[in-house]
């Protein structure tokens, strides 16, 4: 799998990753973590995507117990702070005690000894900005992360943030980018690249929706079906988005490729995009979204064309 420099940095990323929103510690179990981690490593996957609330701690508790016997070099490993993690007045947002406290916390449960990535899961109104950046550095200085990345900030926040930074600014932004979901390509994007920040997208299949496994209802046992998980797919299945995927994955069907392929590829067919989020609880499912690659000229338009056609879904 090809690698790219993540920004203006020297580390090296898949431009596929793979993560564990709502599936490791939830919907998969840690031995099932431990076999869909053992492929995507064998496909060329190195980044490894969690966060100290994804299942209460239980995504980082179980990526602890799947990577235990691959050595700490052969993976990027990211975690994020920001959402409650307890009921006290500290225990979220991005003040520096509450930076520093999930931090340990992460590291506690993902028995390791540094994060590679680390993400401010998003913007706290309630801190001054100047007290978060010190927080993330601090942890740089310590060696408890290497690098450190924002999730969903925009284009005036990532700015002030590198302008405050006085020895390590944040290298990497992760916004939610796909064919439904385009927001970042008004200034976001050309706000990274400018500040070189990588940029990671999460959700590039509209929560597995582009894939087309939806287009003959709700799956047992899938997302959509779950209403513990199905609560941001749901903008993905109106009457129109389906319209859409239907065209999407006619599409996909007469260009010979996966519809999951074509989604991804078209994401990365921007220059900014370093890789593309995918999660799964199947191999076989990993190893289609493993094969997404930028698309060649003629399929890149005639997606293009679709994309102008379909409908913009926001937050």
């Amino acid at each position: 799998m090809e690698t790219k420099r993540l920004g203006r940095t020297g580390l090296k990323v898949s431009v596929v990753s793979v993560g564990g929103w709502l599936t490791f510690g939830n919907a998969v179990d840690a031995r099932a973590t431990e076999t869909l981690l053992r492929r995507a490593f064998e496909l060329g996957i190195n980044v490894v995507d969690t966060a100290d609330v994804y299942s209460s701690g239980k995504c980082e508790e179980t990526l602890a117990v799947a990577l235990a016997r691959v050595p700490r070099k052969d993976y990027v490993l990211a975690s994020k702070v920001y959402f409650p993690t307890g009921d006290g007045p500290n225990d979220q947002g991005l003040s520096r005690k509450h930076v520093h406290e999930s931090c340990a916390a992460s590291l506690a449960r993902l028995k390791t000894d540094y994060l590679d990535l680390y993400y401010c899961h998003r913007y706290d109104e309630e801190t001054p900005l100047v007290e978060t950046v010190r927080a993330m550095e601090d942890l740089v200085s310590a060696g408890k992360i290497l690098y450190w990345g924002v999730s969903c900030w925009t284009s005036p926040q990532i700015r002030e943030a590198v302008k405050l930074a006085t020895r390590h600014p944040p290298v990497v932004n992760q916004p939610p980018y796909n064919l439904f979901k385009r927001e970042i390509e008004k200034d976001v994007l050309a706000t990274c690249a400018a500040e070189g920040l990588g940029v990671i997208v999460w959700s590039p299949l509209a929560e597995g929706v582009l894939s087309g496994k939806y287009l003959s209802g709700k799956q047992p046992g899938s997302r959509a079906s779950d209403p513990r998980q199905n609560y941001f797919i749901k903008r993905y299945l109106t009457p129109e988005a389906t319209v859409a995927v239907k065209r999407f994955a006619a599409l996909a069907k007469d260009a010979g490729v996966s519809p999951a392929r074509l989604a991804l590829g078209w994401c990365l067919r921007r220059p900014e995009v370093t890789s593309v989020l995918v999660g799964a609880t199947k191999v076989a499912q990993l190893e289609e979204n493993a094969k997404a690659e930028p698309l060649p000229a003629d399929l890149l338009a005639a997606v293009e064309k679709l994309a102008a056609e379909m409908p913009r879904l926001g937050d």
